[in-house]
């Protein structure tokens, strides 16, 4: 694979720097800071001993417990002011936070939980691409913190998280495959491509959409080897904040 430099300096190869600061908001059980070059994500997790209606049973018990997100960029997080979203949300929004919530339940043991539901809100202070897998890397990390805390009150026996999870976005430009696109790369792409994935491998989510531009098998294989190498950084980040053992 050809590894030109781009406009920071990084081959195609590469991605960008990631960095995540723990416990940047005061009340929320979990939080973080999360960034990615130049995209900045403050996630947060918040507990409630309760989950929605339709999770419960008819004798009122809840089947499992529930993991859900919400995703919003503030007006200026982008290079000119956002209109502020209130009452109904944007059809990107609600994509983007779906695709959080669906990605961080694959991590969760959801019975393990028990009767209680955890909301990760993820909002979009500055905004350079990739904003929706830097909230999923982000807020796996706001959602472990989370854990901890409920864990160590002993209200959840088993702790209900097994292994990592984090995401990263791919893409072609100029018909080379490029990771972790920058806003100016992922608008020009030909292909834009986001890939969820646990620590041992498994896919959670792969989200590969040609824009004009067909993909051959060969590139998308390119791009999902290039997406497991990024994941697996990313990991190595979360693993430098929280440290190897989950729940230590």
């Amino acid at each position: 694979m050809k590894t030109t430099l781009r406009t920071d300096g990084r081959k195609n190869n590469e991605e960008r720097p990631l960095e995540i600061s723990l416990d940047y908001t005061m009340h929320a059980e979990g939080s973080v800071l999360v960034s990615s070059g130049n995209t900045k994500i403050i996630c947060t997790a918040s507990v409630e001993n309760k989950v929605p209606d339709w999770l419960l049973g008819k004798d009122k018990k809840p089947y499992h417990g529930w993991v859900t997100s919400e995703y919003g960029m503030l007006p200026r997080s982008t290079g000119s002011r956002r209109k502020r979203e209130t009452g109904k949300i944007d059809g990107r929004s609600q994509e983007i936070q779906r695709l959080i919530g669906r990605s961080l339940r694959a991590a969760v043991d959801l019975k393990a939980l028990g009767e209680r539901s955890i909301t990760i809100d993820c909002d979009v202070i500055q905004a350079d691409g990739g904003t929706r897998t830097a909230a999923i890397t982000g807020g796996f990390v706001a959602l472990i913190l989370a854990l901890r805390n409920i864990y160590k009150t002993g209200n959840i026996k088993e702790f209900p998280v097994k292994e990592y999870l984090a995401a990263i976005s791919v893409g072609i430009v100029n018909s080379q495959p490029m990771l972790d696109l920058k806003y100016g790369k992922d608008k020009a792409a030909e292909v834009d491509m986001n890939i969820v994935m646990l620590e041992s491998g498994e896919f959670v989510e792969v989200q590969a959409t040609a824009e004009g531009k067909t993909y051959s098998r060969e590139q998308l294989d390119l791009m999902l080897d290039l997406a497991v190498q990024g994941i697996r950084s990313h990991i190595a980040v979360q693993k430098k904040v929280l440290g190897n053992v989950l729940y230590g």
